[in-house]
Parts: C-alpha cells; structure tokens; sequence
C-alpha cells in the first residue's frame, strides 16, 4: 500500500501536464485512437511514418481507452500512466519477495523478505529516472512494456511454484504476447527467463531446458507476431530505427560507450536529467575509448559474475540485456535516452539494495532505505514540475545541452505559437547550424516566414524541407501557397500536386491546385480539382465560390449560381459569394434578384468598391440614372486611383446630360491609365459630345498611335471633319 501511495504522491502534479513533442504526432493527431470500436482501428497504427506508436497496437490501442474517455484533455493519459507504472512496481515487489524466499536466497533473506523487496520496489518506483517514461505521455510505450515484462516473469515464476503451472504459464504467455504489442524490447523476455530459471530455480541452464522448455518455448513464439509486426513498419520502423536509415552501424555503436556510461551515472546519482539529449555525432576513437573504459570494465564484471556469482551476474545481465536492443540496433534521432533506463534500473536497484540488505543491520537498512526514497520522491516530483510547462522543458534541454538541435526546433516552435517570430525564427536558424537535415525545422522556418509576410524569404526553406522529404505534403502546400502570393503559379502547380500525392486528406490541396490552374486561365482543369476539392471536404465554402467563378468564365452561368448559392449556405453573409453570385445573375439577365445581391453585398462591407461600382452600372443600364450614379461617385470615392470607376461614372453622366462633370472623370481615368487607347477615345468621345472637335481628333489620333487596329477611333476620325464647321 505504501507503494501506491508514494507513487500517487509522486506523480500528483503531472495531471496537468500538456502533450510533449512526439505525444502530438502519436497521440493529438493521431487518427486511429479516435475511435475505440471496431478495435481493427486503434489496433492499426500509422505504420510508416515512425511514430512512437508505429508497429504497437497494444500502445496505440490503450491511447484509444484514453481518448474514449477524455478526447484530447490530458488528465485520463497521466492517469494510466501512473496505474501502470504503480503496477509495475508492485509487480516488481512481488517478484522480488518471492526471489528472496528461493532457496539460493531464503537462508539469509527469509526474515526480511518483505522490507527488502519493499525498498527495492519503492526505490525503483520513485527512482527521477522514471519520470521520462511516466510524465512524458507516449513513453507509455517503455513503462506499459515494463509492467508486462514484469509480469511474464511473475506469472513463470508463479507457476514454477503451482502446482498447476500451465495456468500461470498461460498467464506468462499472455503478458508476453502483449509485451510484443507494445515494444520490441519484449522480445528478451524469455532469454531473461531462462536466465532467471537457471540462477534462482533450477541452478543450471541443462537443468532449466530440460524442466521449463515448453513454457520457455511458448515464450518463444511471441517472436512470431513481433516479426509481423516490425515488416509493417518496413523492418526500420518508419526510417528511424534498424540498419538501413542511414546511420552508420560503427558510428552508432561509438556514442552508445558515452550513453551507457552516462546511464551508469544516472542510476547512482541522477542529475543533471535531460529530456532529450539530441543527435550524437560519433566521437573520435580517441574518445570513444575514454567512454568505453566503464562500461566495458562492468560488463566484463557482469560475464564474470555469470559463471562465480551467478546472482550479481544475473543483476547485471538485467540491465545490461535490456539496454541491450536500443545500443545495438541504431535509430536515426536518439543516441541517449532516459526513458530506455525503466526496465532496467531494476537490476541496479536490486543489486545495490540486496547488497546493502545483506550487510547492514535490518533496521539500518530499512531507515536508509526509506530515506533514499523519500529523497528519489522529492527529486521526482520536482522533475516533473519541469515538465509542467512546455517551454521550461525545453528551456531546461538546452540549458544542459546547449548543442541540442532539435531543442532549439522545438522551443522556436513554442515561441511561434506564442507569436515572437523573431525569436522563434533565431532558434530555427540555430537549430539549422548545428543539423540542417531535418525537414521539419525547415518547414518550421518557412513558416515563421510566411507569418511575418517575409514571402521571399520563406521559399528557400520550404523548398529544402521538400528535398529532404518529398513526401512532406504539408510542406509541398505551403510551398504552393507561397509561389502563388508571389505570382508564381506555373512553378506552384508541381508542389500541389505533389501535396494532393502524398496527402492523406487533400481537400485543402485540390482547392489550392484549383486557384493555380486558375491563376493561369486553365479554368476547365481548375473546375475538376474545386470539385475534388468539394468532394473531399463538402463544407468547403472557398471551393464552392471558387468552382462558380471558374464556371463564370466558362459562361455556365446557372451551374456557377448553384455553386454561389450553396458556397453561401455553407457562409452566410460573405460578401465574396453575394458578389459574384450577384454576377452571375447579371450576366444571365436576372437584373433585379443581381441589383439584391449587389445591394446585400453592400450592406455587408459598405467599403466593397466593385459592389457600389457594378450596382451603379447596373442602375444607370436600367435608367435609373440618380441611383446609379450614386453608386458610382460613392466607387470613385473608394477607389480614386481605379480608372474603371472614373469611366463608368463619367460614363453615366454622359447621360444624365452632364457632360462637363462626365470630362472631368474621363481626363482623370487618362491622367491613370495614359496608354490605354480605349480611355483616350472615351475622353475624344466625352470631347465630342461637349463640341470641343479639334480635342476630340486628338484623343482619337492618340488612341490610334497606340492601337493602331482600334475600328473604333478610326471610324470617329473618318465621321469628324479635318476642321470645325
């Protein structure tokens, strides 16, 4: 009981603890953990892209309990995770009560069992190292894997000692298999176990084959599901850990001399903790072989104790073995990582305490003992104060790994969201220096760019995070979107279609792909993907208003008023859609229901120039001149340097008889547009009208010089005398 309640008291101020780094990809946005039922979903985790969850259908299915019962607030995750470890160390507690009571051990453990194998547990369960496996929400992988480890072991070891095993076994059998679902580190369960027969049951490995091999066996085939598991995942998982991802084996294997030996360290005193200690280049040899002096003393010692003190060597074989997979087998983004220390911090725990056990009085031993848990506890819940926040993580990284690029990537990331791009794009830059291959921080960067309005700035970054990974389809679109505000379109087209390639959900990439082809007049190609667009995602309302545009300029005039009316349903009140449904009306001769949708537009946005200009036109056409030309003078105040609203008002007051207000307005739309030929003949009109001939040739003749095919003026210049009359 006691465990329990040191554990909760531990752990009680991670319940509040937000999502962390790799928590986003394998838990908030991860879709198979949306829904619990039919469990073929949380049972199928991404397989390709090396999240945490990739190839572990027990951990992604447990991540689909929790969504079920919280969604995406924090709380019901801490919970497990502490349900699980506390269960891990009870388990731990039994395991090590019922080792103590074995023969090999009870002659000088049977009186004491209990307090031993309670201080090892309850040292091991508030140990800080743990706090990365526990508060850290996806490491649930390291610390549910521990639980069902240990719980292979007690159930074999129960069952060595039931008189009906094959119950136990079964059980043993069954926490195994689940192991393999959660992590491959699984897989050593039964060496361990065999190794745990020979020591403390059987005395010898001959002995132990020859009593237990069928439930050894039975472990065994675990192996089998685990192997189908990893080829899902490509047998690298995603590209991040095995043989082919592009780190070299040797050079793997170099950094893992300083990780042990820092792991070692950690163990014994555990500061300065690091969430993440980033990417390692391998040292020289020289170097190397500084860090390889520790570990390979104690490993030595470990083969050594094997074979003359079999229960030491079994201590260390534990540890060592279950570091073991993650030294050996590289991964592409983790050369040190605390959370691989969960499992096997129980075999230094349980050598260092039963050492003490069996040389201190018992009630020293105890008092020690219950002190250094009570500090491991202070010092836990102190870490996890730490990880309250995500900045102060990340700000605590680099304040002990200076060098730590991702940890740079990741606290630009905070400030961005917390809109201090400068900081946030100096911490990308620097993350850059030091390692600039990973996409992600490019794109990151390219972001803060774009946010800033810094386009030009933002395509070399976006079009590295592309090179590194083509398939980035997130990238691949805000590439797109920035070659199209920098009127770019032709080179835009090639990274939508790439995002929509790769893009598991394109709706968003089909619209933009549409406004590209669009921007180039390709109108008949952008209507198939606004229709891809809208079928991907049928509350799309840019795409809706975006697919009648593209209709209006193919002159399918009611098919654009369907697409109009239904962009409005989905957005009442945009001023956009009233605007080119009012359009479409128009130019299908529905002058009336056109005049509403221009006036609503209006009463919506009074400062839509185009809308106070088309209404006017539209007024003055159906002689309703006063209005009209209120309409246009209102557009001409909005938008005095538009030369279109100069000539339509001046156009309008042609007609109103107002010839002289009518001049004025055309000799400004002039003085704005000198080498258009169609003002200068307006203002030769306007001229004309006003009886001022000689002008009036003028404009025309200029019209001519710079269109010399304008029918127009030159069948003015043909009507008007070479002199006045």
């Amino acid at each position: 009981m006691t465990i329990v309640v040191a554990a909760v008291a531990a752990y009680a101020n991670t319940f509040r603890v937000p999502f962390h780094f790799d928590d986003v990809a394998s838990i908030a946005d991860n879709p198979t953990i949306r829904q619990l039922w039919p469990l073929s979903g949380p049972l199928s985790p991404p397989a390709g892209w090396g999240f945490t969850v990739s190839g572990r259908p027990i951990l992604n299915l447990t991540l689909a309990i929790n969504y079920a019962i919280s969604g995406p607030n924090v709380w019901s995750y801490h919970a497990f995770n502490l349900l699980i470890h506390t269960l891990a160390g009870l388990a731990l507690f039994g395991i090590v009560r019922r080792t103590l009571l074995r023969p090999a051990l009870a002659a000088r453990f049977r009186s004491s069992a209990l307090p031993v194998a309670w201080a090892i547990a309850a040292l091991w369960t508030l140990h800080p190292l743990q706090t990365e496996s526990v508060t850290y929400l996806v490491q649930r992988a390291e610390s549910l894997m521990g639980l069902f480890f240990l719980l292979t072991l007690y159930a074999f070891i129960r069952g060595v000692d039931s008189s009906q095993p094959w119950r136990w076994w079964t059980v043993s059998f069954l926490a195994c298999l689940l192991g393999v679902g959660t992590k491959e580190v699984t897989a050593l369960a039964p060496f361990l176990i065999l190794l745990y027969d020979r020591t403390f049951v059987s005395g010898g490995f001959a002995a132990a084959w020859q009593r237990h091999r069928w439930p050894l066996l039975l472990l065994a085939a675990t192996w089998v599901p685990l192997a189908i598991l990893l080829a899902e995942t490509g047998g690298n998982r995603g590209g991040t850990v095995g043989f082919d991802i592009g780190v070299s084996w040797t050079g793997y294997w170099l950094t893992q001399f300083e990780a042990i030996t820092r792991y070692v360290g950690l163990v014994v005193w555990p500061h300065p903790s690091v969430f993440d200690y980033g990417k390692i280049s391998p040292p020289a040899l020289a170097a190397a072989a500084g860090w390889s002096v520790p570990v390979l003393v104690l490993v030595g010692a470990t083969v050594v104790a094997l074979w003359r003190a079999p229960i030491v060597g079994f201590c260390g074989a534990w540890f060592f073995a279950l570091l073991a997979p993650t030294s050996v087998v590289p991964g592409a983004l983790q050369m040190i990582v605390e959370h691989r220390l969960y499992l096997s911090l129980a075999g230094a725990v349980a050598l260092a305490l039963g050492a003490a056990a069996r040389w201190w009085p018992p009630r020293t031993f105890l008092v020690a003992s219950a002190v250094l848990a009570l500090a491991a506890g202070v010092m836990t819940v102190r870490r996890n104060a730490v990880y309250g926040d995500e900045r102060r993580l990340w700000e605590d990284t680099l304040a002990k790994r200076p060098d730590n690029a991702r940890a740079h990537s990741n606290l630009g990331l905070i400030l961005y969201r917390s809109e201090r791009l400068d900081e946030a794009i100096a911490h990308y830059r620097e993350s850059l220096r030091l390692d600039a291959s990973d996409a992600h921080v490019h794109y990151n960067l390219g972001l803060a760019w774009m946010k800033t309005g810094r386009l030009a700035e933002a395509v070399a970054p976006l079009t590295e995070a592309v090179r590194i990974l083509p398939y980035y389809f997130n990238a691949q679109l805000n590439l797109g979107i920035v070659l199209m505000k920098l009127d770019r379109a032709q080179e835009a087209v090639p990274h939508f279609a790439a995002a929509i390639r790769y893009d598991p959900a394109p709706a968003e990439a089909q619209f933009q792909l549409g406004v590209a082809l669009a921007a180039l007049g390709r109108w008949t190609e952008a209507i198939e993907h606004y229709a891809l667009a809208v079928q991907g995602d049928p509350q799309h309302a840019e795409a809706q208003s975006n697919w009648g545009v593209a209709l209006l300029q193919t002159n399918s005039m009611p098919a654009a008023i369907e697409h109009f009316t239904a962009a409005l349903h989905l957005r009442p009140g945009w001023p956009a859609a009233h605007f080119n449904l009012a359009q479409a009306l128009a130019r299908s001769g529905r002058t009336d229901e056109a005049l509403a949708q221009y006036a609503e537009v209006i009463r919506l946005d009074p400062a839509h120039a185009d809308a106070h200009l088309n209404l006017g036109i539209a007024l003055a056409q159906t002689g309703k001149l006063t209005d009209g030309i209120a309409q246009l003078e209102q557009a001409v105040r909005l938008r005095p340097d538009a030369p279109e609203t100069h000539t339509n008002l001046a156009l309008a007051l042609l007609d109103a008889k107002r010839s002289a207000e009518a001049l004025a307005h055309y000799e400004t739309a002039l003085r704005l547009r000198p080498a258009d030929p169609r003002v200068h003949y307006n203002v030769g009109y306007a001229l004309l009208v006003a009886g001022r001939w000689p002008e009036a040739r003028a404009r025309f003749e200029d019209a001519l010089k710079i269109d010399p095919g304008f029918t127009a003026a030159r069948a003015m210049l043909e009507k008007l005398p070479a002199t006045p009359r």
